[in-house]
């Protein structure tokens, strides 16, 4: 993949699991624990998809890619 399609695709991933991760604070401040368990789950897998099949094979081919938090 072009490096600079790379970054974006990075960029965008990096974006969205910001966006997920507040999306769970919405919903831990105003649903039920068992609502905020189910919906954890469902962000865990979601951001576990996005780092196993889209990030850390960009990471493999441009590894100055991979963010600081993430090494």
């Amino acid at each position: 993949m072009k490096k600079d399609v790379a970054n974006q695709i990075n960029n965008l991933m990096l974006e969205y699991s910001a966006k997920l991760t507040d999306s769970l604070r919405l919903v831990h401040e105003n649903c039920t624990d068992k609502e905020y368990a189910t919906y954890r789950a469902v962000v865990a897998k979601l951001m576990g998809d996005m780092l196993l099949d889209v990030m850390n094979p960009i990471y493999a081919e441009h590894p100055e890619l991979k963010p600081e938090q993430l090494k």
